[in-house]
């Protein structure tokens, strides 16, 4: 069991008996629940819009190199700037050399979960930037000194109490202040961050290769003002977030919105071409765009993986999972968490040190059920272990298990020779830590089912002559 494993299991453990804590995430799902229930009522075919989203996307990804070749040349006829980084490192040193030639001392950023995959922010601390997130959820965790607890909702898992006294603590508001007041407070502390930065950072919801455009959707309008207040706009983008084309939106912005807060669709869907035009009176005077691989080829390479990368961050699939309910999004210690993470955490980073994530799962379906492109999560999540096995990245011990238990199921004698006292005494000695501290162990009989069976037909025969 290596370190991530092992600090796994620990923040588990924890985290399941903490009942205010499982409190609070599963009240703010069951809302987003009731939401997706209601907003869903929009589709008059909900299956079919979900078969043609996948069908859309698999046809995106599998032209991938034509489709981010076309994007790139039509944002760089109109202007725009697009950079390739082939890992986390690159896009930060792309970044920080735009932020130099910009004499940057102030950055604001939308909510983006690429940047929190490259470290963005303590990258730029680091140079002396002022950093600061826009989302009021991520303004939240940034001040709380935390990272997104959920792909959509980033700190779901703070009460309004715990909001009002992080605000009374950090910022010196007054204590006690309701939902309403903790927002207008922010809005005031932010709108002049906007008109003070030079570079604005935002994420990219889709890239449209059709017309060389980069749409983002959002809730708040920060990601309008992160676009058009500082001179320079960097938006950072997966290379699995490509469209073929424009007229795709009228099918994954409300699958988004649905999926993601239970609305026909969000309040503000902004397409960014490139900067502004010469005769246009806002928006920035340079954009880049750049595009991070960062171990997302090594996905597309693999057939049966390739699916994950359909995948348009609604966080549905960790709204509906039955483990992420219990332990939460930071006890899986990776930037994408729940049912999505657990898949393409270990092929982006390595099954060698995250294999544990895709055995933190039922397999229940649920993911899968709810997903709105119809990724099959929950076989993903098998072909992750199976993937694990072959590289074996397990210990000899677990290999030796394993082994040993194959035998015996398929030995119908090795199981009737484990008699009662043999069967009682593996649980209890190898299963105590893993099931008897939580739960009462179960108890074998003497017999087994088979040998039962067999003695109940021979009696019969004996009675029958």
């Amino acid at each position: 069991m290596n370190q991530l494993e092992a600090a796994f299991l620990a923040r588990s453990r924890e985290k399941v008996s903490d009942l205010e804590h499982r409190r609070k995430i599963n009240h703010a799902l069951k809302q987003s629940d009731d939401a997706f229930q209601k907003g869903k009522e929009q589709f008059s075919d909900l299956a079919a819009a979900r078969r043609l989203a996948k069908n859309s996307k698999w046809k995106a990804i599998e032209y991938l190199d034509r489709r981010l070749e076309e994007f790139e040349e039509k944002f760089t006829r109109h202007g725009g700037k697009v950079i390739w980084a082939e890992n986390a490192q690159q896009a930060l040193d792309e970044i920080g050399t735009i932020c130099k030639a910009k004499n940057a001392r102030t950055v604001v950023k939308s909510k983006s979960m690429v940047t929190e995959e490259i470290h963005l922010n303590p990258f730029l601390e680091d140079r002396g930037i002022d950093v600061i997130e826009t989302d009021l959820g991520e303004y939240i965790q940034q001040l709380a000194g935390e990272p997104p607890y959920h792909i959509v909702a980033p700190s779901m898992h703070k009460s309004k109490e715990e909001v009002a006294q992080l605000f009374h603590d950090k910022l010196d508001a007054l204590p006690g202040l309701p939902p309403r007041q903790l927002t207008l407070f922010a809005r005031k502390k932010l709108r002049k961050k906007f008109r003070e930065a030079e570079i604005g950072i935002t994420g990219v919801n889709f890239l449209l290769a059709d017309i060389g455009g980069v749409a983002v959707t959002e809730n708040e309008g920060n990601a309008r003002l992160t676009s058009s207040f500082p001179k320079t706009h960097i938006a950072i983008a997966g290379i699995e977030k490509v469209l073929s084309s424009v007229a795709d939106l009228h099918l994954f912005w409300p699958l988004l919105a649905t999926h993601g807060s239970g609305q026909k669709i969000t309040v503000y869907n902004s397409i960014f071409t490139g900067p502004k035009r010469p005769k246009e009176a806002d928006g920035p005077e340079e954009m880049y765009v750049i595009l991070l691989n960062n171990g997302r080829t090594n996905i597309l390479a693999d057939v049966k993986a390739r699916e994950g990368l359909y995948c348009i961050r609604c966080g549905a699939c960790l709204n509906v999972c039955p483990v992420y309910k219990n332990i939460g999004g930071h006890t899986y210690n990776t930037t994408y968490s729940g049912p999505i993470g657990a898949v393409i955490t270990p092929q982006l980073r390595g099954s060698r040190n995250y294999k544990h994530l895709s055995y933190a799962s039922s397999l229940c379906g649920a993911c899968t059920e709810v997903c709105p492109v119809r990724i099959n999560l929950h076989e993903l999540l098998l072909d992750n272990r199976q993937q694990a096995v072959k590289e074996k990245s397990g210990t000899r011990t677990e290999a030796f298990t394993w082994y040993a238990w194959k035998r015996a199921m398929l030995s119908r004698s090795v199981l009737n020779i484990a008699n009662e006292g043999t069967k009682n005494f593996f649980m209890k000695n190898l299963f105590k830590s893993a099931w008897g501290n939580e739960r009462e162990l179960p108890v074998f009989p003497g017999k087994s089912f088979n040998e039962q069976w067999k003695k109940y037909l021979d009696a019969g025969e004996e009675r029958a002559v």
